[in-house]
């Protein structure tokens, strides 16, 4: 697709959620707000395993940061826990910085390893992190959590008061529907900057360290600043992932940012098209919305049985799917659904002349120990010819 027509689309798709609020229902409203804030996640791991060809299964303890640093730099204090009482907008800023420097911390770690091995040090965070908000209480709240405070910007608050009546076209706009459009600037901006980053000098480095680290030093790139930079980049969506997470529930907990959660967003990417901020965005779409709807049907739905009855529940149910969906896509789509979304624009616009594809971005599992890729890479990576 050339650039007026993807503009043209991207700007139809804006109007499009922009006026959903005026007829989706508190259900679909809800759902709009998780999808949303999980895509913005996806988008920063695509960026980090898609493009750099880092593996990371910590994505989740990045999202735990932020979701409670927001919550403890915006919030009160209170009999049961601390809160610094900031601006909410500063609290959000917060919650991307301060995990940001976290992955800041860690990237070291992320330039000696890579491939299974990454993940497996990543995997750590996830239970270091949930130990440390089980037992740091007093800023955590525990196991049962912490309320969050809701977002209010320049006297105006995203929820149900302040003012207490907002009509927008006739239709009541509480806080769900004011959310909404928060976060959608947040998700449209995480795109673009996404975009961006990939489609620039920066993401163009990043493929060449993960296509070759050899040939990205000979280039005279700077093979450990890219490989901490785009850690850096992706821990910060992650933090604005749990803080947006954390408005949405309008409470934080442990449980929401377990291993489950780390996995969900690598199925995000992988469904989507590794390396594909729009694919990263659709499979955040499928993985999330899923579910949540399957849950709100299931009884309509004769094969699903309530929770906790030992039947076929939606949880379940929805985990089979798309468990059952990676494996299609890694036998038929290898590059997910953007691959084949590409696959087909060429066939269309091309015919059979089309040139065949670039080399699809390198698997991060498919190396050895010590970081050498296991099969032969390309002298130049794809986004490098373009």
């Amino acid at each position: 697709m050339s650039e007026l027509p993807r503009r043209v689309a991207g700007a139809v798709l804006v109007l499009v959620a922009l006026a959903l609020p005026l007829v989706l229902s508190d259900f679909w409203l809800q759902t709009g707000l998780f999808v949303m804030a999980t895509a913005i996640g996806a988008v920063g791991l695509t960026l980090l395993v898609g493009v750099a060809g880092q593996l990371s299964l910590g994505h989740a303890a990045f999202a735990a940061i932020g979701a409670y640093v927001y919550a403890w730099s915006s919030g009160e204090s209170t009999t049961t826990v601390d809160g610094a009482g900031l601006p909410p907008l500063v609290g959000l800023l917060l919650a991307a910085v301060v995990s940001a420097l976290v992955g800041a911390a860690f990237s070291p770690v992320a330039g000696r390893l890579r491939g299974i091995y990454l993940g497996l040090a990543t995997l750590g965070l996830v239970f270091v992190v949930r130990h440390l908000l089980v037992n740091l209480d007093q800023w955590t709240g525990g196991f049962t959590g912490r309320s969050v405070e809701p977002f209010a910007l320049g006297g105006f608050s995203f929820s149900n008061s302040d003012p207490d009546y907002l009509a927008v076209g006739g239709v009541e706009f509480e806080g769900l529907h004011r959310l909404w459009y928060l976060f959608l600037v947040l998700a449209v901006a995480a795109c673009w900057l996404a975009g961006n980053l990939r489609s620039g000098r920066t993401g163009r480095a990043w493929a060449n360290v993960r296509d070759s680290e050899t040939a990205a030093a000979a280039m005279g790139i700077g093979v450990a600043r890219a490989k901490a930079s785009v850690f850096v980049v992706s821990s910060a969506y992650a933090g604005l992932t749990g803080a947006m997470l954390a408005l949405a529930y309008g409470r934080v907990a442990p449980d929401v940012f377990s291993l489950t959660a780390s996995v969900d967003f690598l199925v995000m990417i992988v469904l989507g098209g590794l390396g594909s901020v729009g694919g990263a965005v659709v499979g955040a779409l499928f993985v999330t919305a899923l579910p949540l709807v399957l849950a709100e049907y299931s009884s309509a739905l004769p094969f699903l049985a309530a929770p906790g009855s030992g039947g076929l529940d939606p949880s379940t149910a929805s985990r089979l799917v798309y468990g059952l969906a990676i494996i299609a896509v890694l036998l038929f789509l290898r590059g997910g659904l953007a691959g084949a979304a590409r696959r087909l624009r060429q066939r269309t616009s091309r015919g059979s002349t089309a040139p065949p594809a670039g080399p699809a971005p390198r698997d991060p599992l498919s190396t050895d120990d010590v970081g050498r890729p296991a099969a032969v890479t390309p002298s130049r990576s794809k986004e490098t010819t373009r």
